[in-house]
């Protein structure tokens, strides 16, 4: 058995093909029992059988195998259930030859069907099958395994594994798990699954990989008054008392991470596609109406990725449902989508414009799953972003088809910004990434592997076309359905449907960790580029990218493209050229470092609004990283946002906001005494564009201006502008006195929330206890949210060691703790005294999951200073665990990142004279 230990995969001499499961959940006592049979091809003879179970409790005298006689001439042909014999003759034999080959097919599907008949008698059951039962059961915690060993050798072919088993319903938001909900002022528990990535195994015994692909047979006994849900449509329900059995439709082969039961009280709302495909949004009773824009946007998008990919949905229903715990946005079960309630619900009256374009884009990006990711799976969890990459950009594209106006492709840079910021650290690591113990599959889940992957393939979309794009994905998807894939199949289909050199230019973005900067200077009429590797620590590294240069020179009628494929490349240019912008639109996954020339052509171009809103956006961006990474100064950074004083756009001034936060917390620590002029020189910045928002919304205004204004009134309150903070106040005391006025309006309630949480202090409560009344008193998870980001945001440090005892004890839902995480510069210490008073309670409440991940990232990352890095790697040196370890590494790094920073802003000369000038000149 000790070879199976430690190893991050588990044997091959066995393939499962069919699972038939039964569970029985007791919703009192939160246990749940179960049986499996699992069809089983022996591929090579063996004594042990090997799979994953974790969690469980085995009852050993009911594991047994039953081989199948024979059954190696039965064994089911790929891609299909249903036997064949062997496989048919080949017409090229020497006598077989001489007859038709249609003849010789259906003289063969007879002999299968006279096989098959023969030993189907019961007389023969002795010759048919044999029992074979283990000497050895071993349930390894560590590894997660289940090795059964017997005392002879199992011959090959097919037969049926079986087991039976006991669980926990448990309340850590992963496996066969608990969630609470009220039902008439009752408390009640529904059976919830999340299996992704490795825990099917918490719920039955399995081959918990993405490669073992099966068909599943499910089958539910429920209390009788309940809903009870799984991937495919019920076939049978038979009552007995106060229990059904539920029995369902046998599903098509997919892995056991997309497998999915949920039983408790709901209601619904219900429509179909054109097609036929029944969709229904669940929630909780007497929340539907919440669920119908959730599946309006289903329905269509379901229609789009039809006609997009060629391969209309695969199953006859699709149900998405909302709950209330819930560790992650969302998860694309084939079939049963699961969904935080923040994600699928919309509330007409209290759900702000931002709510509804999360619900959009969550939505479109699981639907966009059932192709990607349940109809064709990747191999292993290398690669993942085959899953969550296309699946991310592809949300993108079907929200933009079904809302235009949202300009979704603007937007779609703050998804690329995170993949870049994530990937300009030392402690990154490669989209394709090799994952051995299954504790680190977890923490792939991240920017590269969905924000860098999706930002990749639309680099590599604009390179291709977009015509050619999709009918090479289409093909893509037919020729892997129903199987598994890697990177390489991918590109594979698009170097076949475009003829370029898609396999080389995509080594060199998912092998390889990290990204260029381009650099781009005039020299002699020549546009000169080099690329280097851009890391934010300031080292340089070593990579080199095949890089898809698009530039215009003066105007967007002359754009120019070519492949950098060396270190270095240079480009004829006219004689008085204007401003030149490369990396046009933004579709490229790298950064553009200008000469100073070239840098005040582009700052004089913004400022006389001759730029694209995307390109506008990316100087920005670019010029921020350059300036953390010190090859850029700040006051060089300042004097470039200065002139966006005037700027409108919802993406870029979101952006805008981002980064004046940032250099907010920053001068705090280098430059002290210039904090206050910095941040009365961010308010100067976005006054332009909160006049012209205002408070109220205006009839006909655009979703993205009912967006933009939340977030300048917010930034203004955070900034102590005192107007602002007037003004929210107000409109925050007639909210509490009446939860219908139009006077805060759900856009721009956590602009009024944070308005007041910058005013609280010990002395001065009754903000703070009157959003936490709010709290208590609504039932709509968005308004917690709002309410829970709000709270963080106060500055005074017993206030939020008060607000962070709130998060960790007494909110109810603790997946929504990290929404109070959001440290606020003066908290950074308190935050950091509480998580090493309270660790231990917080690595058992979360455990391995996503979530203590945010734990450690928010509170750690703010940091500036060397000492501080030191201090949290002495604390973490014992506790650390192989779920956080890369992110610890990361933020820590940022911390270090921080701290260069500081230095190097300290170093700078004349930042003072140029904050004045910004200000008064």
């Amino acid at each position: 058995m000790e070879q199976f230990k430690g190893q991050p995969r588990l044997p091959k001499f066995a393939s499962p093909k069919r699972y038939d499961i039964r569970l029985k959940p007791d919703l009192a006592t939160c246990k749940f029992s179960g049986s499996v049979a699992i069809d089983l091809d022996i591929v090579s003879k063996t004594k042990f059988i090997v799979l994953n179970a974790a969690d469980l409790s085995i009852q050993n005298e009911t594991v047994s195998f039953t081989h199948k006689a024979f059954s190696s001439y039965l064994r089911p042909a790929p891609g299909r259930t249903s036997p064949v014999l062997g496989s048919a003759p080949s017409s090229s034999s020497t006598i077989l030859s001489l007859f038709p080959s249609a003849v010789l097919n259906y003289l063969w599907q007879w002999w299968q069907r006279l096989w098959t008949w023969f030993f189907s008698f019961p007389t023969l059951e002795r010759f048919r099958t044999k029992v074979f039962e283990p000497c050895k059961v071993d349930l390894v915690g560590e590894d997660e395994i289940l090795v059964l060993e017997f005392p002879e050798t199992l011959p090959t072919g097919i037969g049926v594994l079986a087991i039976d088993f006991d669980g926990i319903l448990n309340d850590e938001m992963k496996g066969f798990y608990r969630s609470t909900y009220e039902h008439n002022g009752e408390k009640k528990n529904m059976a919830v699954t999340q299996f992704e990535p490795v825990d099917a195994r918490r719920c039955f015994p399995c081959w918990d990989e993405p490669a073992c692909k099966a068909t599943f047979k499910i089958s539910l006994d429920v209390p009788a008054d309940l809903v009870a849900l799984s991937n495919m449509p019920t076939v049978d329900e038979k009552v007995e008392g106060h229990v059904k059995t539920v029995f369902y439709q046998e599903s098509p082969i997919m892995s056991t991470y997309l497998v999915a039961v949920v039983v408790g009280l709901f209601d619904y709302v219900e429509d179909h596609t054109s097609d036929g495909v029944k969709v229904r949004v669940y929630c909780q009773v007497g929340k539907q109406n919440q669920g119908k824009f959730a599946l309006n946007v289903a329905v269509k998008t379901l229609e789009f990725y039809r006609e997009y990919f060629a391969v209309p949905y695969s199953l006859p229903k699709l149900d998405m449902i909302a709950i209330p715990d819930f560790a992650y946005d969302a998860m694309e079960n084939y079939g049963l989508v699961t969904y935080h309630e923040t994600a699928l619900l919309y509330d007409e009256q209290h759900s702000a414009a931002a709510n509804k374009q999360r619900v959009s884009i969550v939505v479109t990006h699981e639907l966009a799953h059932q192709w990607f990711g349940n109809l064709v799976t990747m191999e292993w969890w290398t690669h993942l972003w085959l899953n969550e990459g296309v699946a991310t950009w592809v949300s993108y594209l079907a929200t933009d088809r079904l809302f235009p106006e949202w300009e979704s492709w603007t937007q779609f840079l703050q998804e690329s910004v995170e993949g870049l910021r994530l990937d300009e650290l030392a402690e990154s690591h490669p989209i394709e990434v090799e994952i051995n113990p299954a504790g680190e599959i977890g923490e792939i889940f991240n920017a590269i592997s969905y924000r860098k992957g999706a930002s990749v393939i639309r680099m590599l979309q604009s390179y291709l076309g977009a015509e050619c794009f999709q009918r090479s994905l289409a093909a893509y998807i037919k020729r892997h359905a129903c199987s598994n894939a890697k990177t390489e199949d991918l590109c594979t289909a698009l170097e076949e449907g475009s003829g370029e050199p898609v396999n080389k230019l995509m080594n060199s973005w998912t092998k390889q960790k990290g990204y260029p900067v381009v650099s781009v200077k005039i020299n002699d009429n020549k546009l000169e580029f080099e690329q280097s590797q851009f890391l934010l620590s300031g080292s340089h590294g070593d990579g080199q990218w095949i890089v898809p240069i698009i530039f215009c020179c003066g105007s967007y009628d002359a754009c120019q493209s070519f492949l950098l494929e060396t270190k270095s490349a240079s480009i004829d240019l006219e004689e008085n050229e204007a401003w030149i912008k490369v990396n046009v639109d933004q579709t490229g996954f790298y950064r553009v470092k200008y000469d100073e020339d070239l840098q005040a052509e582009l700052r004089y171009a913004i400022e006389t609004k001759m730029l694209s809103a995307t390109d506008r956006f990316g100087i920005l961006d670019d010029s921020f990283a350059l300036c953390m990474a010190r090859q850029q100064s700040l006051t060089s950074l300042l004097t470039l946002m200065a002139a966006y004083g005037e700027e409108l756009d919802y993406t870029v001034l979101s952006n805008l906001i981002s980064i004046s936060y940032k250099i907010a917390r920053i001068a705090a620590d280098a430059t002290p005494e210039l904090v206050d002029s910095i941040r009365h020189f961010f308010i100067i910045l976005f006054q332009h564009s909160a006049e012209k928002l205002g408070w109220e919304a205006k009839e006909g205004e655009s979703h993205l201006d009912a967006m933009l204004r939340g977030q300048i009134l917010t930034a203004l309150a955070k900034f102590g502008d005192e107007p602002t903070l007037r003004e929210a106040s107000r409109r925050f005391h007639a909210f509490l006195n009446d939860r219908s006025t139009p006077l805060l309006s759900p856009d721009i309630r956590k602009a009024a929330y944070v308005a007041v949480m910058q005013t609280v202090n010990a002395s001065n409560r009754s903000g703070f206890e009157s959003l936490l009344r709010v709290y208590e008193e609504t039932d709509l998870s968005q308004e917690k949210t709002r309410i829970l980001e709000s709270l963080a945001s106060c500055p005074d440090p017993n206030i939020f060691l008060e607000v962070l005892g709130f998060i960790l004890f007494s909110e109810d839902r603790s997946q929504d703790a990290v929404f109070g995480l959001a440290v606020c510069w003066e908290g950074r210490e308190t935050a950091w005294n509480w998580l090493k008073e309270n660790w231990e309670y917080i690595a058992k409440t979360w455990g391995s999951g996503v979530l203590i991940r945010r734990f450690v990232s928010s509170i750690v990352s703010p940091f500036a200073s060397f000492e501080k890095a030191r201090e949290v790697e002495d604390f973490f040196a014992t506790r650390s665990q192989s779920s956080i370890a890369r992110t610890l590494k990361q933020s820590i790094e940022r911390v270090n990142i921080n701290a260069h920073w500081v230095q190097s802003i300290q170093n700078e000369e004349n930042i003072a004279e140029t904050v004045d000038e910004l200000l008064y000149g």
